[in-house]
C-alpha cells in the first residue's frame, strides 16, 4: 500500500517560497507574480499505517513549522500549479534521508519514499511566463514534471543488460562500421580511440569484445577519469607573452635535469608540465617526506604531529576535484559531487579530510537573462545553485571551507570551472598497504546515489549540442553525503584500516 501525504510551512515559515517569489519577479521578471506556495509531496511503500502516521510528524513535517494533510493537494485555486519530481532513477537526496529515518524511527527493512515538490504560483501569468517558469525550475537533467496521480507501487523496474553480450562483427568492422558503433552506442572515444581497441582484440583477444568491455575501456579513457586533453602532445608552441614564455622555456629545462637523454623522445604534455616540479624536486633529493606507494589516491607525505605532547608520524594528503562540465549542465549535483570527490580519494587512503576550498569561474551572474548563450544555463541559476550544492555538501558531511573564491570572466560562458580541494591526516600506523593479489576479496563500499554507472564519467569527452541538457542526463554524478560521512567516520578506527585488533 502506498500512503501519500503534502507537506507545506506556515507562514512565517515559507522562506523558501518567499525566496523564489523574489526571484521570479527580479531575475526572471515576472512582475504579476503575486504569491507563491511551495508543497512537498511525499510517498511511502512497506510501512504500515501506524508508522506512517509517526513519520507524518517526525520525519515528513516539524508540526511547529508545517502543516501536513492525507492524501489530497490542498487548495490551490486560482493558483497556476506546477509539480516536479526527479528522473526515474536519480538519486533523491530528500526521499533517501526519509527512507534512512522512517528505518530508524520503526526499526526493520528501509522502506520505500518518493517525493516531489509542488510550486503553486498567484498572479497574472502568460503563457509565455508559465515556459519561462517552467525552465527555471526544472533542469531536464535532473528532473521532469510529474504527474498528480499517485502509483500502485514505487517498485521501479528497470530493463537489466546482459553483461556478457557481444559487439558482433567489432573486429571485422571497417572504419564506416567503427564510426556507426561509436554512434549507437554514444561513446565518449573518437575513431582513433576506437580503431586502437579494434587492433589490440584482434591482435590479443582474438574476439569481439562484450558490450561491458566496450564501456569500461570508454570510461576509463574519458577526460572524467584519466585527462586525456592534458596528455595530448604539444609538438610545436608559439607563446607571444614572454613570461609564459620564460615560464616554459624553466620547464624544457627541468624536463632535461628530470629525464636526461629521453627527453627528447618524451611528449610534452599538459600533464607533464603539471607535474615536473614534483619530479624535479624529487630528483634533487628535497621531498624525504613525500609518501610513495602503489595505491594513486592523493599526494600524501608525512609530517610528525604534536598529539597530547606525543611526537607521532602521520600521513597528510592534498587532493582537488574539478566538475566543470557536471557543473555547467546540472550546477547543484555537479558542485556537490565536486567536493565529494575530493575528500572520496583521501578517504581511500584512509585519510579524514579536516578542511576545504573552493575556486570557480563563471560568466556574469547579474547578465539579463536573454543574454544567456542558446542550450545553456543562465549564469546566475550557475553561480547560485552550485554555490547551494557545495555548500549542502560541505554541511552535510561537516567539512569547513575556509576559502571561497570566485572568479567572473567572459572566458567562462564556453565552460563554468569548478575545483574542490581538500586536505586529510591520518596516523601513518593505521594505514596499511599491500599490494592487490589473485584470490583477495574485493568490497564495494557506498551508498546508491545515481543514473550514472558505466559511462557516468564519458560527458565531459564528448561534444555537445543542443540536445545535450536532455540526453546526458545519467553522465551527471550524484554524490550522497550522510553515507560518505558514515564511511569517514568508519574509517577513523584503526581496527578497520589497520590489522591492529586482528593480530
Amino acid at each position: 500500500m502506498v500512503f501519500r501525504c503534502y507537506t507545506e510551512k506556515r507562514d512565517g515559515f515559507d522562506v523558501e517560497a518567499q525566496l523564489l517569489k523574489s526571484e521570479l519577479q527580479t531575475a526572471l521578471g515576472i512582475a504579476g507574480v503575486s504569491c507563491v506556495r511551495i508543497i512537498n509531496r511525499y510517498d511511502a511503500e512497506g510501512i504500515s499505517r501506524e508508522t506512517y502516521e509517526k513519520a507524518k510528524r517526525a520525519v515528513f513535517s516539524e508540526p511547529q513549522a508545517d502543516s501536513c494533510v492525507d492524501e489530497v493537494l490542498p487548495e490551490t485555486e486560482g493558483a497556476w500549479v506546477l509539480a516536479v519530481e526527479a528522473l526515474p532513477g536519480q538519486y533523491d537526496q530528500r526521499a533517501d534521508s526519509c527512507a534512512q529515518c522512517i528505518q530508524m524511527l520503526a526499526g526493520g527493512e528501509r522502506p520505500s519514499i518518493a517525493s516531489a515538490k509542488i510550486y503553486a504560483i498567484y498572479g497574472e501569468i502568460s503563457e509565455q511566463d508559465r515556459e519561462k517558469i517552467r525552465n527555471h525550475l526544472i533542469n531536464p537533467v535532473e528532473s521532469r514534471e510529474a504527474s498528480g496521480k499517485k502509483p500502485e507501487t514505487l517498485a521501479a523496474n528497470y530493463p537489466q543488460p546482459d553483461p556478457v553480450a557481444v559487439i558482433e562483427g567489432f573486429i571485422q568492422a571497417d572504419e564506416k562500421g567503427l564510426k556507426d558503433i561509436l554512434d549507437t552506442y554514444g561513446l565518449a572515444m573518437d575513431i582513433d580511440d576506437l580503431l586502437f581497441m579494434q587492433n589490440w582484440f584482434i591482435s590479443h583477444e582474438k574476439r569481439n569484445p562484450t558490450e561491458t568491455e566496450l564501456r569500461v575501456t570508454d570510461t576509463y579513457w574519458s577526460d572524467h577519469c584519466r585527462h586525456t586533453t592534458f596528455n595530448t602532445h604539444i609538438d610545436d608552441i608559439e607563446i607571444e607573452d614572454r613570461q609564459i614564455r620564460d615560464a616554459y622555456a624553466r620547464y624544457l629545462s627541468a624536463r632535461e635535469e628530470v629525464y636526461g637523454d629521453k627527453a627528447k623522445s618524451r611528449p610534452r604534455t599538459l600533464m607533464d608540465m603539471a607535474t615536473i616540479g614534483t619530479k624535479t624536486l624529487k630528483k634533487r633529493g628535497l621531498l624525504p617526506e613525500l609518501d610513495e606507494s602503489e595505491e594513486i589516491n592523493a599526494c600524501s607525505i608525512h609530517v610528525e604531529a604534536d598529539v597530547n605532547g606525543e611526537k607521532q608520524d602521520w600521513l597528510l594528503m592534498f587532493k582537488n576535484e574539478t566538475h566543470n562540465h557536471p557543473t555547467e549542465i546540472e550546477p547543484f549535483g555537479g558542485a556537490a559531487t565536486c567536493i565529494g570527490g575530493a575528500i572520496r580519494d583521501p578517504l581511500s587512503g584512509r585519510a579524514y579530510v579536516h578542511q576545504a576550498m573552493r575556486v570557480t569561474g563563471a560568466g556574469d551572474p547579474t547578465a539579463p537573462l536573454e543574454d544567456t548563450i542558446p542550450g545553456k544555463l543562465p549564469q546566475r541559476r550557475l553561480t547560485t545553485t552550485a554555490a547551494a550544492g557545495y555548500s549542502s555538501y560541505g554541511n552535510q558531511i561537516g567539512l569547513a571551507t575556509g576559502l571561497v573564491h570566485e572568479i567572473y570572466h567572459p572566458g567562462y560562458l564556453a565552460k563554468r570551472m569548478e575545483v574542490g580541494a581538500v586536505v586529510g591526516a591520518v596516523p601513518a600506523e593505521n594505514v596499511r598497504r599491500e599490494c592487490p593479489m589473485p584470490g583477495d576479496v574485493v568490497i564495494l563500499l557506498g551508498g546508491r546515489t545515481g543514473r550514472d554507472g558505466i559511462g557516468g564519467a564519458t560527458g565531459s569527452s564528448k561534444t555537445h549540442n543542443m540536445e545535450s541538457l536532455t540526453s546526458m542526463a545519467s553522465e551527471v554524478q550524484k554524490g550522497n553525503a550522510p553515507e560518505e560521512r558514515k564511511i569517514q567516520r568508519l574509517f577513523r578506527k584503526p581496527e578497520v584500516t589497520s590489522d591492529k585488533e586482528m593480530q
